[in-house]
C-alpha cells in the first residue's frame, strides 16, 4: 500500500471515511490512491451540486424571464460519469476469487497482481 492513507483535507466527512473504508479494505498503489482522490472530489462535487439544486431547482429564469438549466446540472451530471469512471478505474467492485480485478486487503491471493 502507498504510504499516505490520510483522506485531503479539502474532503467533506463522509467521503473522508468513505477514503479510509476504501484503503482500509483495499491494497491501493499510490497512483491508485491518486485516482481514488479524484474520484472523493467527484463525488463531493456532485453532492455540492446536487444541494443548490434541491435548494434553488433546476432552472432560473434569465434577463428575458426564459428558463435555463441551472449550470449546477451539467457540473453534477459530469461529476457523476466522472466519478463512475474512476470508479471503474479502480476495480473496487467486491468481486471475490482469483479473477477479481482487485484483491480485498483481508484476502491472502500471494503476488498476484
Amino acid at each position: 500500500m502507498a504510504k499516505s492513507s490520510k483522506p485531503p483535507a479539502h474532503l467533506r466527512p463522509a467521503t473522508q471515511k468513505w477514503w479510509r473504508s476504501v484503503l482500509a479494505d483495499f491494497d491501493l498503489e499510490e497512483h491508485h490512491i491518486r485516482i481514488l482522490q479524484l474520484a472523493a472530489e467527484a463525488w463531493d462535487q456532485a453532492q455540492g451540486a446536487r444541494e443548490v439544486l434541491d435548494r434553488d431547482g433546476q432552472t432560473f429564469s434569465d434577463r428575458f424571464g426564459q428558463p435555463k438549466e441551472r449550470p449546477e446540472v451539467g457540473i453534477m451530471q459530469n461529476a457523476r460519469i466522472a466519478f463512475a469512471r474512476l470508479l471503474r478505474e479502480l476495480a473496487l467492485d467486491g468481486v471475490d476469487g482469483l479473477d477479481a480485478p482487485r484483491s480485498p486487503r483481508t484476502a491472502d491471493y500471494g503476488s498476484r497482481r
